[in-house]
C-alpha cells in the first residue's frame, strides 16, 4: 500500500511538473525548450549597445537587458542558461525579432505606435530629441539652413520619416542619403559627403565623443521630435512581457537605474574613457519615476 501511495505521489508530482511546463508560452517556452536565449545588440549605438575593444557587446541597454536575462534564469530555474548574442541593424532588428532569430533587442530603438503593430516594448529607459550634428565650420546653425543640402541618416530609423515630414511641412528640399549604421552615417558627414547627420541627440553625442576630433562638431539646437527608447520583444507574448516589465520596473523603483545611468552617461566609458556628460533630463527622470511603455505617435 505504501509503495502504491509513493508511486501515485511520484506520478502526481510528474503531472504537476508537466502541467507547469505546458503553461509556458511564447519566448519563455522557446527558451526553456532550447536552453538558450538570444539577445540582439547594436555594433555602434554608443553608449546603449556597442562593441568594446575585444568585440564584446556592452552598454546601457545591454546592462538592462542583462537584468532581464538574469530574471529569466531565476524564473525558469535555469542558472546555466546559454546566452547568445546576435548583431542587428536599424533595418533588420524587427524582422529578426519576429522570425525568432533573436528573443530580445537591446539598443537604441524608439518605441512608436506604428512599431507597436509589429512588436512589443518594455518600459521606457531613455528619452531623446531627434536633431542633427554638423561640422562647426559648416556655417550651419539651425535646421532652416539645411535647405538644398545633402543630409545623411541611418537606414531604418524613425529619423527617415521625420525628415520627409519636415521637408514637406517647411516646403524645403534636401537630398537624403543613408548609412547602414550610425558609425557609417557619421563618417559620411565627417568626410564631407553630407552636410548634416540627423539622428537622436545622445547617439550624435556618442559618435562625436568617439571621433578623432570631437571639437570639430556640434549638435544643432531644436528638435524634430522627442522619442522614448526601450528594449523590443515579440508581440502577443504576455508571459515574457510581464517578466520584462516587472524586472525593469524594479530596477527603476529601487533607484538602481540612477547608478546604471550615471555609469554610462556621466562617467568615462569604454573604449576611450570618454565622458558623454549627458545628465538625466526632466523627461528621463519622469520615465524612471513612472515606468511605462507608451509609444510616440
Amino acid at each position: 500500500m505504501i509503495k502504491k501511495l509513493f508511486g501515485l505521489t511520484i506520478l502526481a508530482a510528474a503531472a504537476i511538473s508537466c502541467a507547469q511546463a505546458a503553461e509556458l508560452t511564447g519566448t519563455l517556452k522557446k527558451v526553456k525548450e532550447t536552453n538558450s536565449i538570444t539577445v540582439g545588440y547594436r555594433e555602434s549605438s554608443i553608449p546603449f549597445s556597442y562593441l568594446d575593444n575585444n568585440g564584446k557587446p556592452i552598454g546601457y541597454a545591454m546592462e538592462l537587458c542583462g537584468k532581464v536575462v538574469d530574471a529569466v534564469k531565476a524564473d525558469l530555474k535555469m542558472p546555466g542558461l546559454k546566452v547568445n548574442y546576435t548583431p542587428v541593424t536599424s533595418s533588420n532588428r524587427i524582422p529578426l525579432l519576429e522570425n525568432g532569430t533573436i528573443d530580445l533587442e537591446c539598443g537604441s530603438t524608439t518605441n512608436s505606435v506604428a512599431r507597436q503593430k509589429q512588436v512589443a516594448f518594455g518600459p521606457t529607459y531613455f528619452v531623446i530629441n531627434v536633431t542633427a550634428a554638423v561640422k562647426k565650420d559648416s556655417g550651419i546653425n539651425d535646421f532652416a539652413q539645411l535647405a538644398g543640402k545633402t543630409i545623411v541618416t541611418t537606414s531604418g530609423t524613425t529619423a527617415v520619416p521625420l525628415l520627409k515630414k519636415y521637408e514637406k511641412t517647411k516646403d524645403m528640399e534636401f537630398k537624403e542619403i543613408y548609412g547602414k549604421d550610425h558609425a557609417e552615417s557619421f563618417l559620411l558627414m565627417a568626410d564631407g559627403r553630407a552636410s548634416a547627420f540627423v539622428m537622436d541627440d545622445i547617439l550624435l553625442a556618442g559618435q562625436i565623443a568617439n571621433s578623432k576630433d570631437p571639437a570639430a562638431y556640434k549638435i544643432l539646437p531644436g528638435s524634430l521630435r522627442q522619442e522614448p527608447y526601450s528594449m523590443m520583444l515579440r508581440k502577443d507574448d504576455p508571459q515574457f512581457k510581464a517578466l520584462v516589465d516587472k524586472t525593469i520596473d524594479g530596477v527603476m523603483k529601487s533607484g538602481e537605474i540612477n547608478k546604471i545611468y550615471a555609469k554610462w552617461f556621466t562617467s568615462p566609458i569604454p573604449p576611450k574613457g570618454i565622458n558623454l556628460n549627458f545628465p538625466e533630463t526632466p523627461a528621463i527622470k519622469e520615465a524612471f519615476a513612472h515606468p511605462n511603455d507608451k509609444g510616440v505617435e
